[in-house]
């Protein structure tokens, strides 16, 4: 009685017992969520890797253009890395390494492309004259396709500034690293489209010659973006982006040619047409718009010699 009259007049704030802390019903269901999401991964990447192994044993032939087209695009990157170690070259050097990637883009357009498409077109069936047409038709198709994609695709000239682009809002980095994606998915595609054919030492020393030059062209390409103002690392970074179509160009090219076997010289020609709008639309004028064009087009006949020996002795 006493002790209920005490508690009356003086209470006791008693304090709630907390049960320990335990994941709730959600949180719970977040955490079997997420560990599904990875075995359901792990699961799709082991397929993945097995079909692509299965894909790879039935078409040999897309499995060494992807070989072949990284081996350039890592070439690239490796050329546009040099970008961190070296603040400047001179522009005299430049135009000398412009014009030495497309004296190999000019030998290896008509000797591990073109040439072969007329072979492959007269072993075809095709009579010499038909065969030339055949090769003319390709060349001309190739060339029109990356008239097209330049059209499409808005991009900036390292050299002569494109007023239109200037006004836009986009980076001009993009539009630079634009620029080389349109000139190195030809190179890609002629990758691939060389390991589709029957010569694969003619692939071989193609993807060489395009990896040489990759190199320089790299390196000219971050030091562009670093005069422009922008950090070394970015520079490479543009630089390496840029050469990331080469792969994809390098299987599709491979595909196109594993369609039929008539497609193999048009894909042949189509490639080489497609190199050499490049050259005459983007490496050359490039490499004479600073006054150096003699030494300019010494080093186009350097890179051609060069392509032409590594065709001769790999092909």
């Amino acid at each position: 009685m006493i002790q209920a009259q005490l508690r009356e007049q003086f209470p006791v704030e008693s304090t709630p017992v907390v049960p320990p802390s335990q994941p709730g019903f959600w949180a719970g269901l977040r955490l079997r969520q997420i560990a599904m999401l990875a075995v359901g991964l792990v699961f799709v990447l082991v397929k993945s890797y097995e079909s692509l192994q299965a894909f790879f044993l039935a078409h040999p032939e897309v499995k060494m253009a992807l070989l072949g087209s990284s081996a350039a695009a890592g070439l690239t990157a490796l050329g546009a890395l040099g970008v961190l170690f070296t603040r400047r070259i001179s522009e005299r050097t430049q135009d000398v390494l412009l014009g030495y990637g497309g004296g190999i883009m000019l030998a290896a357009s008509v000797f591990s492309l073109i040439i072969p498409a007329m072979n492959q077109a007269q072993t075809l069936g095709y009579e010499k004259t038909g065969a030339v047409l055949l090769t003319a038709t390709g060349i001309m198709a190739g060339g029109l396709f990356v008239l097209a994609i330049n059209h499409l695709i808005p991009h900036q000239h390292f050299i002569a500034p494109n007023p239109a682009i200037q006004a836009m809002r986009t980076s001009r980095i993009w539009m630079f690293v634009m620029a080389v994606t349109i000139h190195n998915f030809p190179e890609g595609l002629a990758i691939g489209v060389g390991f589709g054919g029957d010569d694969v030492g003619k692939a071989i020393a193609l993807a060489t010659g395009i990896g040489i030059q990759d190199i320089p062209e790299g390196l000219v390409v971050a030091l562009a973006l670093r005069s422009l103002g922008y950090s070394p690392w970015k520079s490479a970074g543009a630089g390496i982006l840029s050469g990331l179509v080469e792969p994809i160009g390098g299987v599709l090219g491979a595909l196109a040619t594993g369609v039929s076997a008539t497609a193999l010289p048009w894909a042949l020609a189509g490639a080489g047409g497609a190199m050499l709008f490049v050259i005459s639309h983007e490496v050359i004028p490039e490499s004479h718009r600073q006054g150096h064009e003699t030494q300019a087009t010494l080093g186009l006949l350097a890179g051609f010699v060069t392509m032409m020996l590594l065709d001769t002795l790999l092909g």
